[in-house]
């Protein structure tokens, strides 16, 4: 007799896409773990080095709590964590927040379509669709984490990954997801540039640099099947919310 296949696990929800005019930023301190939770981490963090050399244990931003005072204002509690933190979704008794903090870069092209990417190898999310962006550094000690600086950090995810430079102030705060983990993303929308302008320069990124290995361009969910391999969760509610803005839909 034939085994039956095992069932396909249900893919993860996806992100939930907020409007959001302000955001404020506080640092708390970082999430306490249990002897066992910190053995535990480092142990599920050094199978995945074995399997993915190149992930680099930097600091990064974790998202400790969030609060809606009034419509459109979000607040944020953040915490210094090193990347190994989030190892932690790994391991089913842990019991310490894995939140993230992100920025992302809708860079339209001049026609209304949105640039997407898919990630290297080497990155901690091989092969999946996502837009230009990352998890948020942390400032130096003394320094502010508020809206600047995450648009900051935007800017210099979006010429790390795309070669495309622009400056701070050129970016709009266009919208927050919230998905998996808990996990906040801000996503700022960036002045329109032609296609061939974004391909050349995405070209002349060396090879060895490049975060992403491959652009696309799409304009509606429709699109989006078109993309082989694993999408990141806010792709498909953000491509739905940007589409109806366009065609003059709004919140």
């Amino acid at each position: 007799m034939r085994e039956a296949a095992a069932p396909t696990p249900p893919p993860p929800p996806l992100a939930e896409v907020l409007g959001v005019r302000r955001i404020r930023l506080a640092e708390v301190a970082a999430p306490r773990l249990t002897a066992e939770e910190r053995h535990a981490r480092d142990q599920v963090w050094t199978t995945m080095l074995l399997a993915n050399p190149a992930l680099f244990d930097g600091p990064v931003v974790a998202c400790a709590d969030t609060s809606w005072p009034r419509p459109g204002e979000l607040h944020i509690s953040w915490s210094r964590v090193p990347y190994r933190h989030y190892a932690l979704r790994r391991v089913p008794s842990a019991t310490a927040p894995t939140a993230s903090l992100s920025v992302s870069v809708l860079q339209t092209t001049d026609d209304g379509r949105l640039l997407v990417g898919r990630m290297s190898p080497s990155t901690a999310a091989p092969g999946r669709w996502q837009f230009p962006g990352g998890s948020v550094e942390p400032p130096p000690d003394g320094d502010r984490l508020d809206l600047a600086a995450l648009r900051r950090n935007a800017v210099r995810e979006l010429a790390e990954e795309t070669g495309v430079t622009t400056t701070p102030s050129e970016l709009e705060l266009w919208a927050v997801t919230r998905g998996q983990y808990g996990s906040v993303g801000v996503l700022f929308l960036a002045p329109p540039l032609p296609e061939p302008a974004l391909r050349e320069r995405f070209t002349a990124l060396a090879p060895p640099e490049r975060e992403l290995v491959e652009l696309a361009f799409v304009r509606s969910p429709a699109d989006l099947p078109g993309l082989p391999g694993p999408h990141a969760d806010y792709l498909p509610p953000v491509v739905h919310r940007f589409a109806r803005e366009r065609a003059g839909w709004r919140p």
